[in-house]
């Protein structure tokens, strides 16, 4: 999700200079400050992984600043893939930010035991809280123990789609008879709409690429696309990043054949020359160029590539989420407000912890909202932010309106909050690395890598959640488990 304007090299050498400047116990700010561990006047050290989303996040600074004389803000973007390891460094060698974006890793919940953030009930009244959506604010997501600790502005939306270069389809003649682009919506549509592609260019343009040469896990993000429509509910990193098929409470990579069939399919596709070759060792910024300049007709992303598409003036692109086997998608992505409840939080540390609840409130104001819509980065978490008027662009407002295409999914903590301390190591080699290995060949015997993979998942979150037990919580693996859960229709509040 780092698609960058900007130039990665230029990027990846200012990151790396932060990322040693926390090493030794330096600077650890775009402009030289040494953030809230110096105490330095009233400036506030802001910490995000935003690339794309970059001027959004500049012209907030600039206005917050306007509005709070005295107050200035210094943002570090980092590089996304070690952003929970920066933020745990940072902590490490007491040179943290005042202000970052909640990482990944590890949970809110454990942040919040390790004492990292500042809970912000002060200022997060009542009053404050009813500016957002009814059950923005739940015990285990961004609540514990009954204190505040972060707040969301973004909304949820379905987080991959296939991305289509009309100008390519238009070349190999994928157009219905009034001349529109003829979009796929089943596996079978994409498969040959890949093949037209590959086949009339003559093998100058392919139907597929992508970039994983960045290490991002970009792998996964086909899979979960197409296996969702094909039934499968958990797809890949799913709503909260487990994967798990909440029906039954286990990860069903070897039990549920969409997996395999989907996998197969990827193979196929890759013999029959429908990828662009060097996909593996691109990165994910190149990639997005040689999509824009026509070198292949399909690519697997999310709303954070069009910011930078938009930018370079292209457009001439559809996109579709869920292709499925059949006409009906059988599983939807599912919001999940666990995933979208954290956005921004206060670091423990911090010496200005007024100004920097400030920020917050600014970063997640509805106003802040509709500029976050407006610029294309993704849905608000205000409904009314994410209306169709003011979104000029055809490609966000089909994003948009795919919203339509989420339904309310089971949240294991909302039924449970003693769950929010449940905190499974990542296994040796996720899916990701698997569907790479698929990719390359490597992997030989798909049904024991899945089987391998679901069993070392389970123990591993079986473990963490009798860790919990242990601790006094009530946990138990049976809080996975949603047997009433229909995939095809939202799962009830009442219900969760």
């Amino acid at each position: 999700m780092t698609a960058s304007p900007l130039s990665r090299r230029t990027f990846l050498r200012g990151s790396a200079l932060a990322a040693g400047a926390v090493a030794a116990g330096g600077a650890l700010s775009a402009c030289g400050s040494s953030g809230s561990g110096s105490g330095s006047g009233s400036g506030l050290a802001y910490w995000d992984w935003y690339v794309t989303q970059a001027p959004w996040v500049d012209g907030e600074i600039s206005r917050f600043q306007k509005a709070h004389a005295g107050v200035t803000v210094k943002k570090t973007t980092q590089v996304s893939a070690k952003y929970a390891d920066l933020v745990a460094l940072a902590y490490r060698s007491g040179s943290t930010p005042d202000v970052f974006m909640v990482p990944q890793s590890p949970g809110l919940a454990e942040q919040v035991d390790r004492g990292w953030l500042l809970p912000l009930d002060q200022w997060a009244t009542a009053s404050w809280q009813s500016r957002f959506p009814a059950g923005t604010f739940i015990e285990g997501a961004n609540v514990f123990g009954g204190k505040v600790y972060s707040a969301p502005l973004k909304g949820s939306a379905p987080q991959y789609q296939l991305y289509i270069h009309n100008g390519v389809f238009r070349t190999a003649g994928l157009t219905n008879p009034d001349g529109s682009v003829k979009t796929p919506t089943t596996w079978d549509e994409v498969s040959a709409a890949a093949d037209a592609i590959t086949r009339k260019s003559g093998g100058k343009t392919y139907g597929f690429g992508f970039g994983n040469g960045d290490n991002m896990g970009l792998m996964a993000w086909w899979l979960d696309l197409f296996v969702r429509g094909a039934g499968a509910p958990g797809g890949a990193p799913s709503g909260s990043g487990t994967g798990l098929d909440l029906r039954v409470g286990r990860w069903t990579y070897a039990s549920d054949r969409s997996y395999a069939d989907f996998l197969d399919l990827m193979v196929q596709w890759k013999q029959r020359g429908y990828f662009y070759p060097d996909s593996l060792s691109l990165s994910d910024e190149a990639a997005r160029a040689f999509f824009e300049r026509g070198r292949f007709g399909m690519t697997v992303g999310g709303v954070w590539n069009q910011p930078e598409w938009t930018q370079h003036r292209f457009t001439d692109y559809s996109l579709v989420t869920l292709p499925s086997p059949g006409a009906t998608p059988k599983a939807f992505y599912y919001a999940d407000p666990v995933g979208t409840g954290a956005f921004a939080a206060v670091s423990a540390r911090t010496k200005h912890p007024q100004q920097a609840f400030q920020w917050v409130d600014a970063l997640t104001s509805p106003a802040a909202g509709r500029r976050w819509v407006q610029d294309l980065n993704g849905v608000s978490v205000y409904p009314a932010d994410n209306a169709p008027a003011g979104i000029d662009s055809k490609p966000f407002a089909a994003f948009v309106a795919m919203t339509a295409q989420e339904l309310t999914g089971p949240v294991p903590v909302i039924r449970n909050p003693d769950l929010a301390g449940v905190a499974p190591q990542a296994p040796k080699s996720d899916i990701g690395d698997l569907v790479t290995g698929v990719y390359t060949g490597q992997i030989k015997d798909l049904q024991s890598a899945l089987s391998s993979l679901a069993g070392e998942k389970e123990q591993l979150l079986s473990t963490a959640v009798a860790a919990v037990a242990k601790g006094g919580k009530k946990a138990a693996m049976t809080d996975y488990v949603f047997a009433d859960w229909d995939p095809t229709r939202p799962y009830t509040t009442a219900k969760a």
